[in-house]
């Protein structure tokens, strides 16, 4: 596929991504080594990613999302409008921008919404890289939604002899969800022993997962992202070691974390655990709250992916 192309006055091309480009663009074990790089960058003030701008606009929001590093920086503005399904519109839409640092200038733009979903499930598969002893054969995913079905792609493309049962609130959703894939199937109502993962990835106000600590299983928080929201109830939380993907986010919205009143003293940055090996034997859990700096882990994914094919490209 070719990429479309924009003039800017000074003559160069800024390519443009629609939403199928940027998934090419962005291979899951790319990513996951792209984020684990920027942890650790992030952590280090080397990525600069201040708190997200919220403006109201119309009946939704608009959220600013910058960050800068070194080589390059990335603007991501996403519009957030739940009224939009009455008209069988998405509710998400959005672009992610990336500069050059040294001059400015804009080189590419990504599609927002497939940028977040897959930097996102690529923050979870590094974490079970980090947290796990071994590579996961069976996973539980609590959702059916569009979060659930990034999981399902990047899971597929790193573990794909996986199993990956799937529980959500309505039982149809869940049989159609599993319908999409060979490796899927509903789960039952007790959560199996052999279940090495748990990922949350619902907007649920109430914990839907708060079972006894099991050692050996990694349980990941990706839905709820406000304050108000809880998908890891209290009993998980008290018998686990705790990390997040970045603490400052996490103090927050990680509302898990916040209702349960956990230690944020002994709480573990993702940066902190890919430095040092961790005691992944212990029960663990994963709360992911999301950056711009994993915006910009996949900002240099993609220049890196349409550097090699412009160099492919090049006669000679």
């Amino acid at each position: 596929m070719s990429n479309p192309a924009t003039a800017t006055d000074d003559g160069n091309a800024v390519i443009v991504c629609d939403r199928e480009r940027t998934a090419q663009l962005l291979a899951f074990p790319a990513l996951v080594q792209a984020i684990a790089q920027a942890a650790q960058h992030l952590e280090a003030g080397q990525i600069l990613s201040p708190e997200r701008l919220v403006v109201p606009m119309g009946s939704g929001v608009m959220l600013s999302m910058p960050a800068t590093a070194a080589d390059i920086g990335i603007h991501k503005l996403v519009n957030v409008h739940p009224n939009n399904a009455q008209q069988q519109l998405p509710s998400i839409h959005g672009t992610v921008s990336v500069c050059d640092a040294a001059t400015g200038r804009i080189r590419c733009l990504l599609d927002g919404p497939e940028v977040t979903g897959r930097r996102t499930a690529a923050v979870s598969l590094l974490a079970i890289r980090t947290l796990l002893p071994d590579p996961p054969t069976d996973i539980l995913l609590y959702g059916t939604g569009v979060q659930a079905r990034y999981h399902v792609q990047a899971l597929n493309a790193v573990y794909p002899d996986a199993r990956i049962r799937v529980k959500g609130r309505d039982a149809r959703q869940v049989l159609a969800f599993c319908s999409e894939g060979a490796n899927l199937e509903p789960c039952p109502a007790d959560v199996p022993d052999q279940v090495q993962v748990v990922i949350t990835l619902t907007t649920s106000l109430e914990p839907i997962y708060n079972q006894v600590a099991r050692a050996g299983r990694l349980v990941i928080g990706v839905g709820a992202f406000k304050p108000e929201m809880a998908e890891i109830g209290k009993l998980t939380l008290d018998g686990s070691a705790i990390y997040v993907d970045e603490p400052a986010g996490a103090h927050v919205e990680a509302g898990d974390l916040l209702r349960a009143g956990v230690d944020w003293s002994a709480v573990i940055s993702l940066a902190a655990a890919l430095r040092s090996p961790q005691a992944v034997t212990r029960p663990a859990v994963f709360k992911s709250v999301g950056t711009g700096a994993w915006d910009l882990a996949a900002g240099r994914v993609a220049l890196a992916a349409l550097n090699a094919e412009q160099s492919e490209r090049k006669p000679g």
